[in-house]
């Protein structure tokens, strides 16, 4: 790669996107010349990219671009879209970028499934850091141990983030093709994106082919306690390696503990410790040790790294407390991640009653594919609101997520329900309520109005 980077000139259309934004800020860090453009500008991203001195515009592309990178949220009709094709610039996707100027000739670690990704990829990269491999690395969140979600350095180890969700509006393949993997690991498989998947069995397909490019000197490291994760590695050309509790898997995980903001675990008999809640987190980190000891690292060094794990912006990320109430803010969209954040929540703060507020804006969540399962997922709360649905007219007809069908199933449960128009609405119906020591927790992929820093003012 030159030496001097400034005269080449990329372009970041959808810069906010958290693997946009973290790969815009890593570029910039090499000297390169980075500009972008995005309707939706909210923390933590915008601040961020602020602090990199990345100007966000909107309304056209600067003169003198070499590259413009078109953020896969991005359709046909989009200003800046119709521009770069008039011009006839030069474009490519988010993916393509990396493999072609990062990935070649790197030993790549890419962590799939559709929960875990983020966390489990910042653990694998924390444990590399931690013991001097200084690895680059590409995640759609900001870990708190690495200070931001992109980097590109001179290592030989380079962790992906592998998002099966598609590459652009010109290439319907997932993501995860693109990133030369010679590790992978499958955390689990479940329906989701219902916008560009029609079913699992769609899913599966795209993780079959994605494993069927793992190299033969690579690995892959599975679930072996889902169903649908081993169902994917079946002829897989690649070893396959099953990380789990049952005892078809040969890495064994066992001895599971948890204390109020720790976990303990041992996997082949060797115990590890997270200062994390629960166990979709211990199964993170068995994947993350999994695929530090292939690529070299000692069991001692990882586990002295996982024990100084500082965790993952906006995942059961405290964000205040005031009047006796805490604030807790958290990525989870899709029901089973939803589940699993507040058991984990109820675990670290036992006693405490539990407030969950779900913003549906994912497009999966506006949906009612998956109603009842979102129901049952937060009736683990004691009290529950609701926003309403952002874009409804956007979801297919007869698709809607029904709040009030949802609200009603949550009271007939027993449990303290509402629905919000939006985070004022929220705040102001749910301050009354609140007690010294009640949790709230927020879900929500996207800003959700600014509502932490609502309720922590109010509160006061």
């Amino acid at each position: 790669m030159p030496t001097d980077q400034s005269h080449r000139h990329f372009h970041f259309i959808g810069i906010c996107g958290t693997a946009m934004g973290a790969v815009a800020a890593a570029m910039k860090d090499r000297g390169y010349t980075v500009t972008g453009s995005d309707q939706n500008v909210y923390p933590p991203m915008s601040d961020f990219l602020a602090d990199k001195g990345i100007s966000i515009t909107m309304g056209n592309i600067p003169e003198g671009v070499s590259l413009v990178i078109i953020g896969n949220a991005m359709s046909r009709g989009d200003v800046e879209l119709e521009e770069v094709l008039d011009r006839k610039l030069a474009y490519t996707s988010l993916p393509e970028l990396i493999k072609n100027e990062f990935l070649q000739g790197k030993r790549n670690i890419v962590v799939t499934g559709t929960h875990g990704k983020t966390t489990t990829s910042s653990m694998v990269a924390h444990i590399l850091k931690f013991n001097g491999h200084d690895p680059s690395h590409m995640i759609g969140g900001i870990p708190l141990d690495l200070g931001q979600g992109g980097k590109f350095t001179d290592s030989d180890f380079f962790v992906l983030e592998g998002d099966e969700y598609d590459t652009a509006f010109f290439d319907k393949r997932s993501k995860f093709v693109h990133y030369l993997p010679e590790v992978v690991i499958v955390n689990n498989i479940e329906f989701d994106h219902a916008d560009i998947f029609d079913d699992i069995d769609d899913i599966k397909l795209s993780f079959k082919r994605m494993l069927n490019i793992v190299p033969g000197n690579g690995v892959v490291f599975v679930n072996g306690d889902d169903s649908d994760a081993v169902d994917v590695t079946v002829d897989c050309p690649a070893p396959v390696i099953k990380v789990g509790v049952n005892g078809q898997c040969e890495h064994c995980l066992d001895n599971i503990t948890f204390r109020s903001g720790w976990s303990s675990f041992t996997l082949n008999g060797f115990k590890y410790e997270i200062p994390m809640d629960g166990e979709f987190n211990v199964r993170n980190a068995a994947m993350a040790v999994s695929a530090s000891l292939f690529v070299g690292l000692e069991e001692s060094e990882i586990a002295e790294a996982l024990a100084n794990f500082s965790g993952v912006a906006r995942r059961q990320e405290f964000r205040g407390e005031e009047s006796g109430v805490k604030i807790i803010d958290d990525f989870g969209h899709h029901p089973t991640a939803i589940g699993s954040t507040i058991d984990a929540i109820r675990q670290r703060y036992e006693g405490s009653r539990i407030w969950a507020l779900f913003e549906p804006r994912s497009n999966t969540s506006r949906r009612n594919l998956m109603q009842d399962h979102l129901e049952s997922a937060l009736s683990k709360a004691d009290g529950i609101f609701i926003s309403e649905v952002l874009d409804p007219e956007k979801v297919p007809s007869g698709e809607l997520l029904n709040i009030d069908s949802v609200i009603e199933g949550l009271r007939t449960k027993g449990k303290i329900a509402f629905q919000g128009s939006d985070s004022d609405d929220i705040v102001e119906k749910l301050i009354p309520l609140t007690e010294p020591n009640d949790v709230i927790v927020v879900l929500s992929n996207g800003g959700f109005g600014g509502i932490h820093t609502k309720l922590l003012q109010g509160l006061q």
